[in-house]
């Protein structure tokens, strides 16, 4: 098949496409719909900008510690670099779990917008990564939430 009968193929398809998205009232209801998971796409942000700041903060003080030098290394310090270890497992997997959430309403915006023009039911998939965005979320926000236990329980505990 030759690049023209490509072309030829695909001019109805386009015709069509352009046809249905070309309604404003449509588009804006698809926009409308859109709303909600784009705040939270929003919200997911802000979250993992500060989960992202407490990570830097943890990183670098292991790296202050780990400059020291191994024969400054205390009892002290090994149990600070476990603490700050532990923390920084919670965090990546706080914020691995929010980005995850946060493709996924990506997702589901996307498809919202495919939705509204083609003849395809998605609404099940939609429910579905809804659903999985949620538990994404809450799954970050455990990890999280482990995180801030962790650091407000100090690492000196017994000393």
């Amino acid at each position: 098949m030759s690049p023209l009968d490509l072309l030829a193929a695909a001019q109805p398809f386009a015709f069509d496409l352009l046809e249905r998205t070309a309604s404003t009232p449509r588009v804006q209801a698809v926009v409308q719909q859109s709303l909600a998971p784009a705040f939270l796409l929003g919200a997911i942000g802000a979250i993992m900008n500060v989960i992202m700041s407490r990570m830097i903060w943890i990183a670098g003080r292991i790296e202050r510690i780990e400059e020291m030098g191994e024969e400054a290394h205390t009892e002290r310090c090994r149990r600070e670099l476990q603490w700050l270890s532990r923390r920084r497992r919670s965090a990546q997997r706080a914020i691995s779990f929010a980005t995850a959430a946060a493709v996924n309403i990506s997702l589901v915006i996307g498809f919202g917008f495919l939705a509204a023009y083609i003849e395809a039911k998605i609404g099940s998939l939609i429910a579905f990564l809804w659903v999985l965005t949620m538990v994404l979320l809450v799954t970050g926000l455990v990890h999280f939430l482990h995180e801030t236990r962790l650091a407000a329980m100090g690492f000196g505990k017994g000393d």
